[in-house]
């Protein structure tokens, strides 16, 4: 019997050791990593480069709290700063951490306007978290049923809805913000289209809205671009960064600019973990080896190249609806419930999973190389074949 909380319905498999994008079970069987800890092992499994920078930095200091400078906080933030164009950087732990921030920053700035019940905009299938206010800024009811009374100030739009939001803006004046992910992953791999983008940014300026992007599953060079919002070429006011920024290790970012930036003072808020030297480290490391290894171009051939062998792998299949993705955030809608693929393609060799109940989600190590893009379409489209011919 275990003592742990049942809140996952865990595989039936325990993994012992990696390399790059493979992974050994307890009995040395090597699975393909098509999933990346779900967007976290940007550099996969056992980078050396990250190795040792985390050794050498838990031989030296690994935690002394935000009561003091952190230099591998300050550096981390200037670069961050300087791929992004943006100004301020707050450290947490988390994605959910990270939105949490946001949300809150959003509320404070429409207080120091005036206004009383400062209401977010957010989006249907979003997903920002399972705190109180992400679980309720997240469009997903499975998620959020039994846990109410949810967390006031929100108001849904469909996804890439411009009409909608125009129509919320002209009946709510107590709108302060818009929150969205570029690309929806728990929603099913769903891309915000970059004219989308530019309206959603023309019609926050109008307003004097806050843009807020969620780039914590499609961040830090997943998308073949450092965020998702630079393949639009817009800038948000509020970026929330976390899953790969630290290869593994647990980091969370909150970035601001503009009407955003220089909002919070000492006592706003705060992290008793966030940023310490360890995890800073490693978010220092996975953006330098990003940039020297060439890993977003990576991630953009290869992407396409599942796309594409899987695309011509089913062409013709009925019961696959899409595929769709960027760089190396990919989904494959079919028709119909399709979660007993996950136990299916474990048995297989492949780690993937399925969200939306029928999108097929592929998140590979941005060190994913053409030949192993090869062999997931080639362990991949039968499995796909097999189930929608049952």
């Amino acid at each position: 019997m275990s003592h742990l909380m049942n809140t996952y319905a865990r595989l039936p498999v325990a993994f012992a050791r990696g390399e790059g994008a493979w992974i050994y079970d307890e009995a040395g069987k090597a699975y393909l990593d098509a999933l990346s800890g779900i967007a976290v092992s940007t550099l996969g499994h056992n980078h050396p480069r990250l190795v040792r920078a985390i050794a050498e930095q838990a031989a030296s200091v690994l935690h002394t709290s935000n009561l003091y400078r952190i230099p591998l906080q300050e550096k981390l933030a200037d670069r961050l700063a300087a791929l992004s164009g943006m100004e301020e950087v707050f450290f947490c732990n988390s994605g959910c951490e990270a939105n949490e921030a946001a949300i809150k920053l959003a509320r404070f700035y429409g207080h120091r306007k005036g206004i009383e019940l400062p209401t977010i905009i957010v989006m249907e299938n979003a997903f920002h978290g399972r705190t109180m206010a992400t679980l309720s800024a997240t469009g997903n009811r499975k998620a959020q049923a039994g846990f109410e009374p949810l967390v006031s100030g929100f108001v849904r739009v469909p996804y890439k809805d411009i009409a909608a939001i125009r129509a919320v803006a002209e009946h709510n004046h107590s709108v302060v913000a818009v929150m969205l992910e570029m690309i929806q992953g728990e929603g099913g791999i769903n891309v915000a289209d970059e004219q989308f983008q530019r309206e959603l940014r023309e019609i926050c300026d109008q307003r004097g809205w806050l843009l807020i992007c969620d780039e914590v599953q499609c961040g830090v060079g997943r998308t073949g671009r450092w965020f998702g919002w630079q393949h639009a070429g817009v800038t948000p006011d509020v970026m929330t960064l976390a899953k790969g920024l630290g290869s593994g290790v647990p980091i969370g970012a909150c970035v601001t600019a503009g009407r955003a930036a220089g909002l919070f003072g000492p006592g706003n808020h705060g992290s008793t973990f966030g940023g310490n030297p360890l995890a800073c480290a490693a978010g220092l490391t996975t953006l330098e080896v990003i940039e020297t290894e060439g890993l977003m171009s990576n991630a953009v051939e290869v992407g396409e190249a599942i796309r594409q062998g899987m695309r011509r792998a089913l062409e013709g299949v009925a019961g696959v609806v899409d595929i769709r993705g960027r760089g190396l955030m990919l989904g494959i809608e079919l028709d119909r419930p399709c979660g007993a693929l996950v136990g299916q393609a474990l048995e297989a060799g492949v780690l993937l999973n399925v969200t939306a109940e029928r999108v097929i989600r592929l998140l590979p190590p941005l060190t994913f190389t053409e030949a192993e893009a090869a062999t997931l379409v080639e362990r991949l489209a039968p499995l796909v074949r097999d189930f929608l011919a049952q």
